[in-house]
């Protein structure tokens, strides 16, 4: 009765790096346009992610792609995959 159970397929967040000052961990802001019930307008609203970046490689106001992973500490819930497009400043 042993069965394998199955990997769903991880979710993948775009944003941009807010604070890269902790070791190893950055804090990313993505942004999702979402249509008010009431009023049909669109809104932005944002999320703000704990992610581990191992090597340090991302810093602050890249475009990053991060994927959910398991925990990592008391806040960190995600893993940085790459980096997108780096900042000009």
């Amino acid at each position: 009765m042993s069965e394998q159970k199955e990997n769903k397929p991880r979710r993948t967040v775009q944003g941009v790096v807010l604070s890269c000052k902790a070791n190893k961990t950055i804090t990313v802001q993505s942004e999702q346009l979402t249509q008010h019930k009431r009023y049909k307008k669109y809104v932005k609203r944002y999320t703000k992610y704990y992610a581990h970046d191992e090597d340090n490689a991302a810093k602050e106001g890249d475009l990053v792609k991060i994927q959910e992973a398991r925990p990592l500490s008391k806040i960190k819930r995600w893993r940085l995959l790459e980096v997108l497009r780096t900042s000009a400043v």
